[in-house]
């Protein structure tokens, strides 16, 4: 399947290149206008998920972009990396406010997260980690597609989170950032120091960017401190981050770029502080005390990056780009004395501690063309390219250095073509993606744990089809109505069924949890924008045969992966009206449902929980410029109680915040903001919905910042 559907790519590219070459003095002309135009509307434009820019109206499913200024109105409030999803995006999770992003999906799947394009995801071991891997402060805008895509593969068969990073503007400028939070006790303040310096002239521009973080411990509305969750918490830790992206363009008309990026991001938690399991008996939740914690070595997350990026936006007559990465990840977790961790042979049963500890090296290339115009067809365009990438990760346990999850090593090529084409009113869309991977990993011997078995090594061999509909139909130029129908692929936690096998004589190809999961989401929705007014709603339903569900190991406390068929149905709808120069307001609101199997056979009966569905969410927010040069914005996020058949029962509630800002001038901006404004006293989602003592986590109580940005 794969070779045809590679020829079949060639050859369009092909034809497309003879027709242009009779024409590319012209074409350059107008790819020049196209790209001018394209970064004078930034804001509706979105280029994840079709990789070349595309219009908002012409995009025949839910998008979203969170823009720079609402990035730093979270950040003013914390500088947790999700929060700003949580707030912004209707179909988000509930941030943990932790290190982990455990529980947060996307529309109730996991999302393929990428920086600047890159994966900061494995698709081999789920990390739950991978929300925090750089400083927002260098992030542009982030661009949310809501359901698989068919330019972005592995992965994204729950939507996309694309995090773009700055691009340096005219000249040569710099901005220095400071920021300094509190809860009210010397402990819990935490400070940041954050540069920025862009340089762009002629042909050539470069952007570089470092910041340091350290944090404070965390208070929840009683004052109590909040504990030190399981799998990673940011209280009392601290972040480096530097970053590096120069290019220079060049050839005639300056149609050819060439453009590389480092990224460096180190959190690493400063070990002042023990956890305190909850008691739930008593009505206290897990807390932290000053002291030395479990174990030898700190927690981290430790993402570095390299990108090479290759654009010639007038290759016969369109737009080739070309991404050569190197992503290396490693995350280590707080030490824990579990029956999971216990050895014999080593320490006397009970008394062992150890660390989780994963890494992951990705070595990727993504090609990618488009052509707008071809076979001479006006509005008929090709978007078409192949990525490749080579995944290794493993898991061990840190101190004693035991194999928990063995080297994995799973390598894909996937091909893409997409066709899109706009008549006055209609705009069509078809595509189909190719995945073709595989999944190698060596004979091994599980942790005493599970018996000590040794599991035969093999190959798995993963091959699917993913094809794609979509169209939108624009009743005038405000409102527009789209309908589609889009197939992701996805691998389910490897890792997870790996290291719990516990009977002998298994292989690893005969493990059916490995099995790869294959998503259908259907949508439809409208559109509304004019200059004062927008709106948009969604109805989707998001069906896998062989989807995924977590649950956790009473004895352990670790989660647990069911296979099984997943249904997801939502519903969303979001606004924003700008009723003058200075008031604006924005709402939003989510309602996703879950269901799966009590037992293999029967019907789509049973609630997912909180692991990975959110409650319902209504958000709201009003932005006001009291003064040309001061503004306001004051902001609410709802969860809706709710019981689920699983006896599942979470409690509803509403947190407020609030951001002011001055700007002063020649002496830089001020920002003050108070995160939870009431000081509320509440419990997480995933807490809540959880039996652990361990995990029953607090939310954050009244938090205060000041921020200072002067830019010179």
């Amino acid at each position: 399947m794969i070779k045809p559907l590679c020829i079949a790519i060639a050859g369009v590219i092909a034809l497309s290149g003879v027709h242009s070459a009779q024409a590319q003095d012209s074409d350059a002309a107008a790819a020049a206008q196209t790209r001018e135009r394209d970064l004078r509307t930034l804001d509706n434009v979105i280029v994840t998920g079709s990789r070349a820019p595309r219009a908002v109206d012409r995009i025949p499913g839910a998008v979203s972009v969170i823009t720079t200024q609402e990035i730093n109105n979270s950040l003013t409030l914390s500088e947790d990396a999700t929060a700003v999803l949580s707030r912004m995006i209707p179909g988000y999770s509930e941030s943990t406010q932790a290190l982990t992003n455990s529980g947060e999906t996307l529309r109730g799947r996991i999302a393929l997260r990428l920086f600047d394009g890159v994966p900061q995801t494995s698709p081999l071991r789920e990390t739950n980690r991978a929300g925090s891997f750089t400083d927002l402060g260098i992030v542009g805008r982030i661009e949310v597609i809501n359901g698989p895509s068919a330019a972005e593969g592995l992965g994204a068969a729950g939507g996309i989170i694309n995090y773009i990073s700055k691009v340096p503007e005219e000249g040569t400028n710099a901005t220095l950032t400071t920021r300094w939070s509190t809860q009210g006790t010397g402990d819990s303040d935490g400070w940041k120091l954050g540069l920025t310096v862009g340089h762009k002239q002629d042909e050539y521009d470069v952007f570089v960017a470092t910041s340091f973080v350290d944090r404070g411990m965390s208070y929840d509305g009683n004052g109590r401190a909040i504990g030190m969750r399981g799998s990673g918490s940011i209280s009392d830790s601290e972040a480096k981050n530097l970053f590096l992206k120069a290019g220079m363009n060049f050839g005639e008309n300056d149609m050819q770029r060439l453009q590389a990026s480092i990224s460096r991001f180190n959190l690493t938690g400063k070990g002042n502080y023990t956890g305190v399991n909850a008691d739930r008996a008593a009505g206290l939740t897990a807390t932290a005390v000053r002291g030395t914690p479990l174990g030898s070595l700190t927690e981290f997350n430790d993402f570095d990056q390299m990108q090479l990026q290759y654009r010639h936006d007038d290759l016969f007559g369109g737009t080739l780009v070309v991404d050569a990465y190197r992503a290396d990840q490693a995350m280590r977790y707080p030490a824990e004395d579990g029956r999971d961790r216990q050895d014999p042979d080593i320490a006397p049963l009970g008394t062992l501690i150890d660390q989780s500890e994963v890494t992951s090296s990705k070595r990727g290339l993504r090609g990618s063309f488009s052509r707008p115009d071809i076979f001479g067809i006006s509005g008929l365009e090709l978007s078409t390219g192949v990525d490749s990438v080579k995944d290794t990760t493993d898991q061990r346990l840190a101190i004693t250095r035991r194999v928990w999850v063995p080297p994995m090593e799973y390598t894909s090529l996937a091909p893409y073509a997409q066709l899109s084409y706009d008549l006055d009113r209609l705009t069509l869309s078809a595509g189909v993606r190719h995945e073709d991977g595989e999944l190698s990993v060596d004979g091994y011997t599980t942790t005493w744990y599970n018996n000590r078995v040794f599991v035969e090594g093999g190959t798995l061999e993963y091959s699917a089809t993913l094809p794609n509909f979509g169209a939108v139909w624009r009743f005038n130029d405000a409102l527009s109505a789209f309908a589609s129908y889009s197939e992701g692929f996805s691998l389910p936690n490897v890792g997870i069924p790996l290291r719990n096998i516990n009977r002998p004589g298994q292989s690893v190809a005969g493990i059916l949890d490995l099995q790869a999961i294959v998503v259908d989401n259907k949508e439809i929705g409208l559109n509304y924008r004019t200059r004062q007014f927008t709106a948009s709603a969604s109805a989707y339903r998001s069906y896998s045969e062989l989807g995924v569900s977590l649950s956790t190991d009473p004895l352990t406390g670790d989660f647990v992966m069911n296979r099984g068929p997943v249904l997801i149905r939502g519903f969303e709808v979001s606004g924003s009206y700008i009723a003058s120069d200075a008031l604006t307001l924005n709402a939003m609101y989510s309602r996703v449902i879950g269901k799966t199997w009590w037992r293999a056979g029967e019907a789509l009966d049973k609630h997912m929980g909180a692991n990975d569905i959110s409650p319902d969410k209504i958000s709201a927010n009003v932005s006001w410029k009291f003064v040309p040069n001061a503004d306001l914005v004051v902001s609410s996020t709802s969860y809706l109680g709710r019981s689920l058949n699983t006896g599942e029962r979470t409690s509803g509630r509403t947190l407020l915040d609030a951001t002011v800002g001055y700007d002063t001038g020649r002496f830089g901006t001020l920002s003050f903001g108070i995160e939870n404004l009431f000081d509320k006293q509440y419990i997480l989602f995933t807490s809540e919905a959880s039996t652990a003592n361990d995990d029953w986590m607090a939310g954050r109580g009244r938090t205060y910042s000041l921020t200072h940005s002067i830019r010179f």
